[in-house]
């Protein structure tokens, strides 16, 4: 039984590809990926989730004293509101019902609710936590102890234990990404100008700059791929707009695609968000990372794991974003080659599949 919660596409994506990792490993089992939010509360969670997307786009240092605060909440109802007593009972229900070997939890808060069903007699089978922030850990994380966890690399293993998690137990696995990154692509021609990879995910005039930065480059044959996805409405006219004015670039925008493992993978450089799952694709495919928005707390570790090894660059505005794609691109893309080789101890393709290893290793035959 995987639990997450669509707050942020990190924790989904985390269960998704475990799931896929373990029906690959363990096809007679069944795997079932559970929103227990949604479950519990499936009016009130929609609302929540909404607001949480407003605060991090519009509102992000307001999320982040919110992100702050949450980081010392116990949530152990000794205020007189027992802030998970939903959680909880749907958990109850599910663990009665479905009788999993696992639970494997990619949201935090889950464990608190493991511990005490636990401490009222419930049997509970072994809980394993995957951790999806990196260096910077929310203290949510640790609320109650799981039998084993699973983190992105050593210095959040570090980070973990510091926090007090049993050192036997945490396992630098790498952030589980999807499985299509363990295959290796159809190799594109040559394109000495470079290939650059844009995932929008800011607002609409800051898009907009951020693709005027790029015109000098495209203007000299640099090819852009520009998956516009869910804001593929948002998007449409600063979009538009761009791609008229630059008849002869090289510029395919694409709606909806499943194919960013591949496009990571033959692309010279990514400018993306500090998104946990993304930025943890760019380096299970060695692709460098602008970095062009960082929400506070949240996605701050993420970005100093790609800068600490020179793997990726923070940029503040986009006339940046255009002078750092110049910069990695200038003299047949040597910086971009240089940073490509600094991500290979940090590229982990088949995390998905060392976790679900690890757990299925853990269980009672």
């Amino acid at each position: 039984m995987l639990l997450t919660a669509g707050f942020g596409d990190g924790h989904n994506t985390a269960a998704r590809n475990i799931g896929s990792g373990l029906n690959q490993l363990a096809p007679q089992d069944e795997t079932r990926v559970l929103d227990l939010c949604d479950l519990a509360h499936p009016l009130i969670s929609p609302l929540l989730k909404n607001n949480y997307q407003m605060l991090i786009t519009r509102a992000p240092v307001l999320w982040g004293r919110i992100f702050s605060h949450t980081a010392k909440m116990d949530f152990s109802g000794s205020s007189g509101v027992d802030m998970l007593a939903g959680l909880r009972r749907e958990l109850r229900e599910l663990l009665l019902k479905e009788r999993p070997r696992a639970i494997i939890s990619t949201y935090p808060v889950y464990s608190k609710i493991v511990q005490t069903l636990r401490a009222e007699g419930l049997t509970v089978p072994p809980l394993f936590t995957v951790v999806t922030d990196s260096i910077t850990i929310h203290g949510l994380w640790m609320l109650a102890p799981s039998d084993r966890y699973f983190v992105a690399d050593e210095d959040s293993k570090q980070a973990l234990a510091a926090m007090g998690a049993e050192n036997d137990k945490i396992f630098a696995t790498g952030f589980p990404v999807h499985l299509d990154f363990t295959k290796t692509p159809l190799p594109l021609p040559d394109l000495p100008q470079g290939r650059i990879l844009y995932l929008p995910s800011t607002g609409e005039r800051h898009v907009g700059r951020t693709l005027e930065s790029l015109r000098p480059l495209l203007a000299t044959g640099t090819h852009l791929t520009l998956p516009v996805g869910k804001h593929a409405s948002r998007l449409y006219h600063t979009v538009t707009r761009f791609t008229d004015s630059l008849p002869g670039a090289s510029i395919e925008v694409l709606g909806w695609t499943n194919q960013i493992p591949r496009l990571l993978q033959t692309h010279d450089l990514v400018i993306c968000k500090a998104g946990g799952a993304i930025l943890h694709e760019a380096l299970a495919a060695r692709c460098p990372a602008i970095i062009d928005y960082i929400v506070p707390g949240q996605e701050e570790g993420n970005a100093e794991l790609l800068v600490k090894h020179d793997c990726g660059v923070v940029t503040r505005t986009p006339a940046e974003t255009g002078v750092q794609a110049v910069r990695l691109l200038a003299n047949n893309r040597a910086e971009a080659k240089r940073m490509k080789a600094n991500a290979l101890p940090l590229s982990e393709p088949e995390a998905s599949l060392k976790i679900a290893r690890n757990v299925l290793a853990g269980l009672a035959p």
